[in-house]
């Protein structure tokens, strides 16, 4: 029963890696945990001959249908800037669009990322954030967002995923239940946003409703909505807004997959221990740590101790393991794409910087992007 347990619990973590190979403690820990997925990062990628090696040998070593991904938004959050070359942001993107009438640039702002992360060995891509572009977090969103208005964003999201669908790449809507109405940044601090329920039900909330069927997994985020009856409980840990809102009344079936478990948004609020066991509780499928090794094996030996104290827990955790497990098998289905040659690595460098160019120039005169 014990192995059952561990296994059953290492399957709901995806974990991040310290370097650029891996090392004998992590295929040690990886081997006692089997994860459900790896996530990579700008310090782990130098080229994509390095980054499919990595993922080759970390995945080895994970569940089955294991999930490969990597934060690929473009513009401020772009893992393979370096590795590649630099992708426009969501905003230019869909400023360049509109003002073009060339609504087809934004599948292509899709179909561009989509072949980036898989010439880099990935399946699925952290993108897009579907939060409105409100003035309280223009601070701390910047170009990460495409639109103000609910609409602005269900249209750049879909086109966006379209693009993704079609190479056959997973994306992730973030942050539910919304960040547009907040001014910290919950890698620090646990943002209380103050919108009323009506506000996010009528805003913030309609992106989920209207791709509910688009979008193959939903981050939820570290803020609380003290206007809600989720009162002061980051949304991450909160079963009103996993199971209650975003399960049952938005009729979501896909993956859940909770902001990084490291940030302090989170931390600030609860141990690592009680929001691995509170999250997994309030509905949430997998359970993201991004980097500290003492923090995922505190995670899953948390677990592990809940479910050998409480035979209810232990229930949920075999149910949600199960229930991932065949999420996961139907989303990866089709396997891990093959290396690009040189030259057609290279043509795809070309491509992305052409499309940059194109998004450039495309902006309004007095339009002021960030890098």
């Amino acid at each position: 029963m014990t192995a059952t347990v561990r296994q059953a619990a290492g399957s709901l973590l995806v974990v991040g890696l310290a370097g650029q190979e891996l090392t004998g403690l992590e295929r040690a820990w990886l081997k006692l945990i089997r994860p459900a997925g790896i996530i990579l990062f700008r310090r782990n990628i130098v080229d994509a001959n390095q980054t499919r090696s990595l993922l080759d040998q970390a995945t080895t070593l994970c569940a089955p249908r294991s999930i490969r991904c990597v934060d690929v938004e473009g513009g401020v959050v772009d893992r393979l800037r370096d590795a590649l070359a630099p992708i426009p942001s969501a905003q230019a993107v869909d400023i360049a669009a509109r003002q073009s009438g060339k609504i087809a640039l934004i599948r292509e702002h899709g179909e561009l990322i989509a072949q980036a992360v898989k010439a880099f060995g990935f399946s699925a891509t952290l993108a897009p954030v579907v939060d409105l572009a409100l003035p309280e977090s223009a601070a701390v969103m910047g170009t990460r967002v495409a639109a103000s208005t609910a609409e602005g964003v269900v249209d750049y999201a879909r086109n966006f995923l379209a693009g993704l669908a079609a190479h056959g790449v997973a994306g992730c809507g973030k942050h539910f239940p919304g960040l547009g109405g907040g001014n910290l940044d919950s890698h620090h601090e646990t943002p209380a946003i103050h919108r009323s329920l009506r506000d996010l039900n009528r805003e913030d909330l309609t992106p989920y409703r209207e791709l509910r069927n688009d979008l193959p997994m939903i981050m939820v985020n570290h803020a609380s909505y003290p206007n809600t009856p989720s009162r002061n409980c980051p949304a991450s840990v909160s079963a009103y807004w996993i199971t209650t809102v975003l399960r049952e009344q938005i009729g979501y079936r896909g993956i859940i997959f909770s902001d990084d478990l490291e940030m302090g948004g989170i931390l600030r609020f609860l141990s690592i221990e009680k929001a691995a066991i509170t999250a997994i509780r309030a509905g949430m499928d997998l359970l993201e740590i991004c980097h500290s090794p003492e923090l995922i094996l505190r995670a899953f030996e948390a677990l592990i101790a809940e479910a050998e104290r409480s035979t209810k827990f232990r229930e949920l955790l075999f149910k949600r393991a199960h229930d991932t497990l065949l999420k996961r098998r139907k989303l990866f289905a089709g396997g891990i794409a093959s290396p690009l040659s040189p030259r057609r690595f290279e043509a795809l460098r070309s491509r992305i910087l052409r499309f940059g160019e194109t998004i450039s120039n495309a902006q309004p005169a007095t339009e002021t992007q960030l890098p």
